[in-house]
Parts: structure tokens; sequence; C-alpha cells
């Protein structure tokens, strides 16, 4: 156990974090020994196991990655090196992260091999004169992706229940147009068949996650993406013109693609 390499991984997608905290556990010389959602619980994570790594998405519930960071780096004493596994890198997020003291930015998702090198890099060698950044962005991103991007910049955060309903309506309904005619009778349903629950919660969420969108006041940004004035601060879609509308905007952008 002295040999292996400490670990705390954070991430606001418990499912997915808490998936990656099991693979990296089942390699050798690697020990995970905690995992949070949270920006409190990543904190206090680091406090108890004092990890030689920190590896942490920005989207955090609570407090964010970089308020992490930013509590980090003004605790005394050893610092966990920092890997930001992120979904969405921008030149300001990755200023910010490599100012409050993390070592690596990497563009989620990437080979395990590949994360598992870095780690180890970190962890058994010295620190580098300048932080590393490796976002091996894909030629091609996946709809997933494309999705996420689109949601992130809404302001609709990844821990919430509604953006993995909201990114699955988007993607059925791509595949079959015609469920926007079908909200209640198949959409939702098919959702909550594929989660495990029902229908009316499924409708509920995805109600949710748009309005923590227009809470946070990113409608400009909304109206930025699809390259129009569509909403005011005052106006909501509902949950099927908004569907349908993220769903063709993303199915132009595959059509206009080479």
């Amino acid at each position: 156990m002295n040999d292996e390499i400490k670990i705390v991984v954070a991430d606001g997608d418990t499912e997915q974090g808490q998936s990656l905290a099991l693979n990296l556990s089942l390699l050798e010389g690697l020990h995970v020994c905690a995992f949070a959602d949270t920006g409190p619980e990543a904190i206090k994570a680091v406090e108890s196991y004092q990890p030689d790594i920190l590896l942490m998405d920005l989207v955090l519930q609570e407090i964010d990655g970089l308020g992490v960071l930013k509590r980090l780096h003004d605790m005394p004493g050893k610092r966990p090196g920092t890997i930001i596994f992120t979904q969405m890198i921008t030149a300001e997020s990755v200023q910010l992260s490599l100012r409050y003291g993390a070592r690596y930015v990497m563009l989620k998702p990437s080979q395990l091999e590949r994360l598992q090198e870095i780690i180890r890099e970190i962890a058994e060698g010295p620190a580098p004169a300048q932080p590393l950044i490796y976002t091996q962005q894909p030629t091609s991103r996946s709809l997933d992706e494309e999705i996420s991007s689109v949601f992130l910049s809404i302001g609709i955060p990844a821990h919430i229940k509604g953006y993995q309903f909201l990114r699955e309506a988007v993607k059925m309904v791509m595949d079959e147009p015609r469920l926007i005619n079908a909200i209640t009778k198949e959409l939702y349903p098919g959702i909550g068949a594929r989660f495990h629950t029902t229908a009316s919660k499924v409708e509920r969420a995805i109600r949710h996650a748009i309005e923590v969108a227009w809470t946070r006041g990113k409608i400009e940004n909304i109206n930025e993406i699809f390259g129009c004035t569509i909403y005011s601060h005052n106006e909501k879609p509902t949950n099927g013109e908004f569907i349908a509308l993220v769903a063709d905007k993303l199915r132009t952008a595959k059509e206009d693609k080479p």
C-alpha cells in the first residue's frame, strides 16, 4: 500500500466518476482512496487522505472545480498533483486551472492507458517548470460531447438528473424526429425505461434543468449558439421546444460537415 499512488477522484457526474474511480482502482500500483461528487467532499477527502493525485472535473456540486483549486491553493502543507479532467476546455478555464495549481489539464474522454501514464508521470516525477496541457481534441467529437458542449454553454450543470434526461431526449429525437410529436406518450416513457424511473419524473427533471439555465442568466449564450434572438429572460421554452431546438441545431451542424 505504501508504494501505491493514492488518488482522490472528484466528478459531478456521480455515475461516470464512480465508474472511472473503479477502473483506476483495478490498475496495479494505483489506490483510489475516495470519490467525491461535491466540492466540499473533494476538499475534505484531500485533507483526510493526503493523496498524491487529485483527478477532478470542473463540474462539481456546491463548489466547482475552480473553487476547490482555490481552497487547496491556500491550504498549508502538501498539496496533491491535480489533474483537471473535463469535457469543456476553454482558454479561460485552462488559465484559471493552472493559476490555482493544476498540474495537468486533460480533455474527456481519454483512453484509460493515457490517463494512467499522466497520473504516474505526475506522482513519480519532479514537478515540471511549466504545467502540462494535454487536450488531444478528437478530429470529430462524439454526439454526447456535442450535446454536452451546448448544455454547459447554456448553463445546465452536468450533475443534475435533468441533464442526463435532456441529453437522452435530444439523441432520441435526432434518431427519430417524429418523437418530438409524441413526447408524453413515447419520449418520456422511453427515457424513463432507460433510467429506471417514471415518465413524470423525467418530465419534471427536464423542466428543472431548463429553468436552471434561465435562472443562471445564460440567455445570451443560448441566442449566440442558435444564431438569433430566440428567447428573453422572461420567456422559457417548453420542454418539447427546447429539445427540438437543440436537436435541429445539432442535426444541421452534422449535415453541414464535409
